[in-house]
């Protein structure tokens, strides 16, 4: 009776607003942070003297990570209860990954700061689709998923027009601290997101787990 009154609370409950508008801005202000890099980031060691060459080699540094790092990330993912805390660490990792380029452009720092930011993209985007799979389910996971990808993206040109901004009124090291900055409010959206919100068992796609 238990079980069964438990399999149907999970089955039926809508998460509240309050979890589903901190999704919102979680996804506005990661989409804002990872904006931050891209094209800007050669920019800004092109003018630090870089050469074509070492700018190759380490954005390749960090595609290569991103690429190893997704098979332990999803292990990772699926055996780690809170989501939320799992996109904290990866969105203190993408700032400290601004912040290490923007003090020290130096081939090695900026190598450690890819390396970071790779590392990342072995559970930071799958965690949110996680989360967004334990808070509505799959019937309406479809619909969750694009509204995620209006909201990266509105974070992602509206960094973009910031940076633009930053790096004609002030140095192209300041977008990156610019960047930098956005942890906070990235994880105080973590923060207003409820852990009880999140169905463990559907969001690693084992609806019937308790």
């Amino acid at each position: 009776m238990m079980v069964a009154a438990t399999q149907s609370l999970d089955a039926g409950a809508s998460p509240p607003g309050q979890s589903l508008r901190a999704l919102d801005a979680i996804n506005f202000f990661i989409a804002a942070l990872l904006a931050g890099f891209g094209p800007f980031i050669a920019l800004f060691l092109s003018s630090q003297a870089w050469s074509a060459t070492n700018i190759g080699y380490i954005l390749s540094v960090g595609s290569g990570v991103a690429l190893v790092a997704q098979l332990p990330g999803g292990e990772l993912l699926d055996a780690i209860r809170s989501k939320q805390l799992l996109i904290a660490l990866g969105v203190v990792m993408v700032g400290l990954s601004a912040a290490i380029v923007a003090v020290w452009p130096n081939l090695v720092p900026v190598v450690v700061s890819q390396v970071l930011l790779g590392l990342t993209g072995g559970f930071l985007g799958p965690a949110i689709a996680a989360v967004s799979l334990g808070l509505v389910g799959h019937e309406a996971l479809a619909e969750r998923l694009g509204r995620n990808q209006r909201f990266q993206s509105t974070g992602s040109l509206t960094m973009a027009a910031l940076i633009g901004v930053v790096g004609y009124y002030f140095s192209a090291r300041a977008m990156f601290l610019a960047t930098a900055v956005l942890v906070s409010p990235a994880v105080l959206a973590l923060t207003r997101m409820r852990q009880g919100d999140i169905h463990y068992g559907k969001s690693v796609g084992t609806p019937d787990h308790h």
